[in-house]
């Protein structure tokens, strides 16, 4: 066998180990996701939400709806949810032509438990960091915006046909 071949080869091989090793990284942190959620009684859905509110700042339930990817009514039920366990509040919208306008922001002062429960794995992650140069980690950084980009591609693709 050629070079060229083996050269191929041990490429592909790369690709699949790098396509796997995200998919144990995507089921670890669904375990890890799940018992910080029993921890806080939230669910899968409930988290991902309340991520997306912490991260994006207030947002209406529809803008909400569609970057979590959820149906109206579902996302409803989540909100219902973090109300009552008091990690959201949905405030009328001022600016709004519709008065019925609602906007969801998160409480803020509730982050404080969500840091606890997070903190072994932000060390464990510190941790991990301090093995590669500053390049290493803005190329993985640069990986894995690109990875999140073509998961939100191939979720598009899949949603609309």
């Amino acid at each position: 066998m050629s070079s060229v071949q083996d050269g191929a080869r041990w490429r592909r091989q790369q690709i699949r180990a790098v396509k796997e090793a995200l998919r144990d990284l995507n089921i670890q942190l669904s375990l890890l996701n799940r018992q910080f959620g029993a921890r806080v009684e939230l669910k899968d859905a409930d988290w991902d939400c309340l991520d997306l509110i912490n991260r994006q700042g207030p947002l209406s339930p529809s803008a909400l709806a569609r970057v979590a990817g959820l149906h109206p009514a579902t996302l409803t039920g989540v909100l219902d949810r973090l109300q009552r366990g008091g990690w959201i509040v949905r405030e009328r919208d001022p600016d709004a032509t519709d008065r019925r306008a609602v906007t969801v922001r998160a409480r803020r002062e509730r982050n404080a438990e969500l840091y606890r429960l997070f903190s072994g794995m932000n060390a464990q992650m510190d941790q991990l960091c301090e093995d590669y140069t500053d390049a290493e980690l803005e190329l993985i950084a640069d990986f894995l915006r690109r990875t999140t980009t073509a998961g939100n591609t191939a979720t598009d693709e899949l949603s609309s046909g």
